[in-house]
């Protein structure tokens, strides 16, 4: 899925009061995480993920892997914050067009 620009600054707004729901520790992403997000996605739409590690490298691929076995858009990454979308069946979040 592809977001607008307008589509993702309305979503970086909606996030922006959001605490993280799902926090990456020292055992980094395993099953059990990638299933508390896909979870959270089913209940929320829109959700923070904190990703506790300095290397970079190892964060984007934390963060290429997630996107890709949840089937999300990444809306936006802040530090070690990284903000999730997927929509529901029934919308919750309207975009713009």
């Amino acid at each position: 899925m592809n977001l607008s620009n307008k589509q993702k600054q309305h979503l970086k707004s909606l996030a922006h009061p959001l605490k993280p729901v799902v926090m990456l520790g020292n055992n980094g992403l395993t099953e059990g995480v990638l299933a508390e997000i896909k979870q959270s996605l089913k209940h929320h739409e829109l959700i923070k993920v904190k990703i506790a590690t300095e290397d970079l490298d190892t964060k984007a691929l934390i963060i290429e892997a997630i996107i890709h076995e949840t089937g999300t858009c990444n809306v936006q990454v802040i530090g070690h914050a990284l903000v999730l979308y997927r929509p529901t069946k029934e919308r919750k979040i309207v975009l713009p067009k």
